[in-house]
């Protein structure tokens, strides 16, 4: 073949090549996409409680803690070790010199991290009149879940890289908080910037960490985008680019996969596994979670606010009929505390009733033996201890038909899904929890104290529950805890604020090629040393 026309084959080659749609090439070496099932709510991680926005924060930010592998077990990070006194009152952290900030198109950080971004963290969490708070009034959920404000009596700088946090009380689970999804450390330069710029709202969409990766874009309800670190103190991760693609449809997210669009989606549902369990292709990884799924109820709407209206709708559904629809490979177990068995004071005493015929009594009782009319909100995302919302509120309200309830059901964008519930607009509405700790504090502190249901106690707020919890977070007795948990636990059940539904197992899918992926306790994704 003539030179010239050996040439002008391999140019019409080459520019053939380049016009290919993107979607046609095979998955580029060095870039890992998962499929996510909801945008976040945020990118700061003291603002937002959910899975889904902290499984994008958890690979931009460190916080001084971790939990180790696929353990509850603490681990250093920021902080090289720790001090904690005998009374669990003083927690004394020396931090990790030479730690950088993520250098990013929106922020050069002239300094590594030190003491000045721990303050900086924890004081937007326990004081109103911070100064960046003033620019950025935020609420900080989980720490106000914890009532963390009314727990710390001072935070230290003892030098650059040496705090101290001084609570009120003894609190034998606090050590933990350092290590929750809340905690990470945040840029006190970067803030200072924003502050000096009239941008502080922008901590909360531009975000910078000291993580594996750092953020480069999102579009909203479609993908982010994420590059590996080129500084990141441990090493630089083999995974160039982290994509999440937000893919609300479950089994949307398993054909991504399927057709390696994705190399590894959030948590699947039962009824997927047994197709995905096909291929040779695809791993599917399990951990039992330290996870529940509930309904909550609003104890100041006219009807839910009645204990005996509660009840009645918690024994009038039928479980065994639900778990035979939403769980049919049987790795679910009916909850009927508010946290699993092994966690440690857990109450075995508790358990639940079906009983349509005593449900109708109590709505009479109550005075509304001549039927009922209330909202119902479904789940819009698939979760594990919850794979389907719509079919679960389509269950429950036959349920609450037989005994003369009429249950409207509702449901929105994921989003608004939470602002609204958190506004209490519902009567009853479905949630879940995951914990960190797999203590019993992680599940009740958070979502079930008087301080965790402010402002409004449209959750939950009982006094004497209160005291029980209190107690058993001041005392180093660990049989003493375990005796006021169970005590706690039988407040709960008679009161009813949730109806306890279930704890589940967590499946995570990947293709084969994934390497390094462990699952965390709570079923969070963790991207550092993943790679394909």
């Amino acid at each position: 073949m003539p030179a010239l026309l050996f040439n002008v084959t391999r140019l019409l080659l080459l520019l053939a090549a380049l016009a290919m749609p993107l979607l046609a090439l095979p998955a580029r070496a060095g870039a890992l996409v998962y499929c996510s099932e909801a945008s976040p709510e945020g990118f700061d991680p003291g603002m937002w409680d959910a899975a889904s926005t902290h499984n994008v924060t958890g690979q931009i930010f460190q916080g001084l803690l971790e939990f180790e592998g696929s353990s509850t077990t603490l681990a250093p990070v920021l902080a090289t070790k720790w001090e904690v006194s005998a009374d669990a009152r003083v927690f004394t952290f020396t931090l990790r010199q030479g730690v950088p900030f993520h250098t990013t198109r929106y922020f050069t950080p002239t300094r590594p991290f030190n003491a000045d971004d721990v303050i900086f963290t924890f004081s937007r969490f326990l004081y109103p009149d911070f100064p960046f708070n003033r620019a950025f009034p935020a609420t900080f959920v989980y720490p106000q879940n914890l009532g963390l404000a009314s727990m710390v009596a001072s935070i230290e700088k003892i030098d650059d890289y040496r705090v101290r946090f001084i609570l009120k009380q003894p609190n034998v689970a606090f050590l933990s908080y350092f290590a929750m999804s809340f905690a990470p450390i945040q840029s006190a330069e970067y803030a200072a910037q924003l502050l000096r710029q009239g941008n502080a709202h922008l901590i909360n969409n531009y975000p910078i960490g000291t993580g594996p990766y750092q953020f480069v874009s999102y579009k909203k309800n479609e993908v982010i985008r994420m590059s590996a670190n080129p500084a990141y103190w441990r090493h630089k991760q083999r995974t160039d680019k982290l994509i999440f693609a937000i893919v609300p449809d479950a089994n949307v997210r398993v054909n991504k996969l399927l057709a390696n669009e994705c190399q590894i989606t959030s948590t699947v549902r039962d009824e997927d596994i047994p197709i995905l369990l096909k291929r040779p292709n695809i791993n599917l990884k399990k951990i039992q979670a330290l996870n529940i799924s509930y309904l909550s109820f609003n104890m100041k709407h006219d009807a839910t606010r009645i204990r005996e209206v509660r009840e009645a709708l918690d024994i009038a559904i039928d479980r065994n009929a639900i778990f035979r629809a939403l769980f049919p490979r049987g790795d679910a177990l009916q909850a009927s505390n508010p946290f699993p068995p092994g966690v440690p004071g857990y109450n075995d005493r508790v358990v639940n009733e079906y009983n349509p015929e005593r449900a109708r009594k109590l709505l009479n009782q109550a005075g509304y033996g001549s039927g009922l009319e209330l909202s119902l909100w479904a789940l819009p995302v698939a979760r594990p201890t919850n794979p389907n919302g719509q079919l679960l509120a389509q269950l429950i309200q036959q349920d609450w038909a037989r005994i003369g309830v009429k249950a409207n059901i509702k449901t929105y964008e994921w989003g608004e899904y939470l602002k609204r519930s958190r506004a209490g607009e519902h009567d009853v509405y479905m949630s879940g929890w995951t914990s960190d700790t797999g203590d019993a504090d992680d599940f009740l502190s958070p979502n079930l104290t008087s301080e965790a249901n402010q402002p409004g106690c449209y959750k939950y707020c009982s006094a004497e529950f209160d005291k029980l919890v209190d107690a058993a977070r001041m005392s180093t007795d660990q049989n003493r805890r375990i005796k006021l948990y169970e005590k706690a636990i039988e407040i709960f059940k008679f009161d009813r604020p949730w109806i306890t539904l279930a704890h589940s197992a967590v499946f995570i899918p990947m293709t084969s090629d994934v390497r390094g992926f462990v699952m965390a306790p709570n079923g969070g994704m963790r991207f550092e040393d993943v790679y394909r």
